[in-house]
This record gives structure tokens, sequence and C-alpha cells, in this order.
């Protein structure tokens, strides 16, 4: 089993075996990861005040998952170690000059006892204890009394994700399957569509900087990004963490059952040609994925037909995506009749909408007022609304600072 490279997760062979055989008993429900309620009751058998448990698991949790993994656990279990040798329990703890690979396991009182009666338990036992709900068919508890349905355990959930996600699965999906929601609304949820994390949608006219401004963010280029006064992205482009740097075409990406865009098949070959994922290891992609786009035609060029529904592609984009960023270059501010289409397409996702005026460094301030104000009339008349709509100045540029 693969182990985190820093030094306070690493340990040896005998201790991982160790580590393993505790980790599968504090994980009551055994989906490998530990939630705060199971922590809480082994972390307790270090007899380790609370205060001090509260920071082995924040140290652990680092990355704010709300629960540990086999990773987290071992790094948890040797800050336990180190506590109970009588370091203090500080942030320095983990720069702290020991052998963290021949660190002894903590003392967990009465840990032993608790192995060798699960050990002695016959397994049927615990199958027996675990399927002792009755089941019953999922249309029968669509219209049940809340005050007689039965709550979610806690033991069940690891996360509030986790929680929604088993919500769906018993409640709305059999409602969606019986009525045939997928049909002519949108696609059943997968696991994936859970799992993914924020997406953030880039439109706009060609070389009004959609690209750059992810680059800008990214603080470096991606696969397949490139950069010119031209069309230059013709293509949909979802950027997101991955272990390497690569590009993925968007045939395979959609069959994916761990991704989150298995709904694009229904656009068919000539789109899926168009589109692709980037993948690259970078810490802001651990958090939110961003999706590149075509630049918006204008003028004779939409006469052009394109080979796949562009309208259809950015709706579906637009009711997967957290934020939706409108992108402006003060020099093309006129919104074409694609464009137009484009923003009707993003009705009923107006509270996801950003307006950007981007480049603003290359007009002065005076045509700048002008530019702003041209933009709020055109952006009027096509959003129909008696709001007026906020406009976000700034300029993003591709020189890595």
């Amino acid at each position: 089993m693969e182990i985190d490279s820093s030094p306070i997760s690493r340990c040896s062979k005998e201790n991982q075996k160790i580590y393993q055989e505790w980790f599968s008993f504090a994980d009551s429900d055994g989906d490998g990861r530990l939630t705060g309620a199971d922590a809480t009751k082994f972390f307790a058998m270090s007899n380790l005040p609370r205060h001090d448990l509260k920071q082995v698991w924040a140290i652990a949790d680092s990355k704010r998952q709300g629960f540990l993994g086999f990773k987290e656990f071992i790094t948890s279990m040797q800050l336990v170690s180190l506590v109970q040798a009588g370091h203090a329990m500080t942030n320095d703890i983990i720069n702290a000059e020991v052998d963290f690979e021949h660190l002894q396991p903590p003392t967990m009182e009465g840990l032993d006892v608790l192995l060798a009666k699960r050990k002695r338990t016959p397994k049927s036992e615990h199958e027996q204890n675990g399927s002792s709900q009755v089941q019953t068919s999922p249309s029968a508890s669509w219209f049940t009394s809340s005050k007689s349905a039965k709550k979610v355990s806690l033991a069940s959930v690891t996360s509030i994700i986790d929680g929604l996600k088993r919500l769906y699965v018993q409640k709305l999906k059999p409602l969606e399957v019986t009525y045939r929601f997928n049909d002519f609304v949108s696609p059943l949820l997968a696991n994936s569509d859970f799992d993914a994390k924020p997406m953030v949608m880039l439109l706009g006219q060609y070389s009004t900087g959609k690209t750059t401004f992810i680059k800008h963010l990214l603080k470096t280029s991606y696969p397949g990004a490139h950069i010119g006064p031209e069309p230059t992205t013709d293509r949909f482009v979802v950027v997101m963490n991955g272990p390497d740097e690569r590009s993925v075409p968007g045939n395979t990406i959609a069959v994916q059952a761990d991704m989150p865009f298995s709904g694009l098949t229904t656009f068919g070959t000539a789109f899926l040609s168009k589109f692709e994922c980037s993948q690259m290891p970078h810490p802001l992609l651990e958090h939110i994925t961003f999706v590149d786009t075509p630049g918006v035609l204008s003028g004779e060029k939409q006469r052009t037909q394109r080979s796949y529904d562009f309208t259809g592609v950015t709706s579906w984009f637009a009711a997967k995506c957290d934020l939706i960023l409108l992108l402006f270059d003060p020099h093309k501010l006129d919104i074409s009749d694609e464009f137009k289409r484009v923003i009707a397409s993003l009705r009923g996702h107006d509270d996801k909408i950003r307006v950007v005026l981007n480049k603003a460094d290359q007009i002065d301030t005076q045509q700048l007022m002008r530019v702003y104000g041209a933009l709020m009339w055109s952006l009027g008349k096509v959003l129909n609304t008696p709001e007026v709509m906020r406009v976000y100045i700034g300029s993003f540029n591709d020189k890595l600072i």
C-alpha cells in the first residue's frame, strides 16, 4: 500500500500491518474512511487529553475532508505516539527530529482485548447484525410521514456528500426512474456527480482571455493550452487535477465511470471529437475544475453552422457548473446572435453568472468608463432583467507572477 511521502506518515512494514488492522477495526462501516464519530471512540483509547486529540485530527485531516483515509490514520497514530513519548502537541511536532519509520505504535488501552474478541466472533454474526433491518421497496417509502421515517444513522454517513448521495439513491432516484425524469429533464445522477469538484465555466468570444484567465490562476500552462490573437481554443477543454500532465480525448473521458461527463455522449461523436480533458497535478485543481470553451462566433463566421449543438452543450455545462464567467474584451463589445443564444441558454442559472471586462489595462480611464457603460447597455437588452448586472473589471495576462 502506498504511503504518503511526508516524514510523519512513514512507518515500517511491520507497523503498517498493525495500523492496517487498527484501521479496519476503527472503520465501523468498512468504507475505507474513518469518520469523526469512529475516530473519537478509537482515539480515546490513547488516554490523551481531548484538546491534544483535537489537534491530532486537525493535523491529520489537513485537507479538511471530514474523514481520515489510511494515510491520514497513520499520521494520526504517529502523532499520538509522539505525544505519549513526551513531545509537546504543537504544529512543529511534524518537524521533530524523530525516526518516524521506526517509531513504535502508540499505546491504546484495551485495544488488544477488543481485537482478540473480534477475531473470535463468527463472521455470520457480523453479517446478521449488519443486515438486521428489513428491506422495503423504495416506492413504499416515497410518501411516508417524516415522523415515521427512520433517520440516516451517523455510522452510515462519512460526510455531507455521502448523506446526500444516500438520500438521492433511496428517495429521489426511484421517483425519477418511475416517471422517466431523465428522458425530458436531466440524466440520472451517478456517484461521480456527487464526488466531482466544483466547476467554473468560461464563456466569451475568441481572444477575450478565457485560456489566459485559467493560466493566470494556475500560474502555469496546462496540457494543450495555446494562446494567440486568432481563435485558438477550438474545443471544450476541462482542466482538472490528475497524477501527471496529459490530455485525454473526449470519447474516453465521457465513458469513464469516475468522471461526471457521461451525459455528454448524447451530443454525439461530432461533439466528443471537440471535447478533451487536460489533467495535471496542481494544488488549486485539487479543489476546483475549469471548463475552457471555444470562442463564441461573431460576424460572418456565425453563419457557418457548427457540427454539433453548441448552445445545447453550454446549457448542459451550465447546469453542472457552480460558476459561469462571461468574459468581454473592450474592443469586442458587440453581442452576436450566437452569443445571445448562448446567454439565453443560461436562463435559470442567473445566480451563477459573473460578467468580467478583461484587458482593462489596454484603454485609458475615460475610454474605460465609456466601454463600461456600453457593455451595461448591451447586457441589459440581452439579459432582459430590470436589475443592473454587476461587471467586474480586470486584466489577466499569461505572464507567470
